[in-house]
């Protein structure tokens, strides 16, 4: 397995992790090589959704997960986006933390 494949697979676990388990679930599904009928339509549209959103809080995880599905398929995409979205979710993940922390 290639450098950036390996990356892309670090990148999907990491956002499953951080995922309810039925959006997890949907997520690996897409993965699968079967699922590619579904996953570039799906990332073209999520893509555009968060490109074109009005409401920047329901379109802001749209850009990064069209991004990361349609990078299964495009080599070029795979390690710019996969080390986005492992950042993306580390910073998620240290900003629910301190959340919990100012709650609790």
């Amino acid at each position: 397995m290639t450098h950036d494949k390996l990356a892309l697979k670090m990148a999907f676990k990491r956002l499953e992790s951080e995922l309810p388990e039925r959006a997890g679930r949907t997520l690996r599904w897409l993965r699968h090589p079967a699922s590619r009928w579904v996953r570039i339509p799906a990332g073209v549209l999520l893509t555009l959704g968060g490109i074109f959103s009005f409401l920047p809080l329901l379109g802001a995880w749209m850009l990064p997960l069209g991004l990361l599905l349609i990078a299964s398929d495009v080599p070029f995409l795979r390690l710019p986006v996969s080390r986005f979205t492992i950042w993306g979710a580390e910073k998620f993940g240290q900003l629910r933390a301190r959340w919990l922390r100012v709650q609790g």
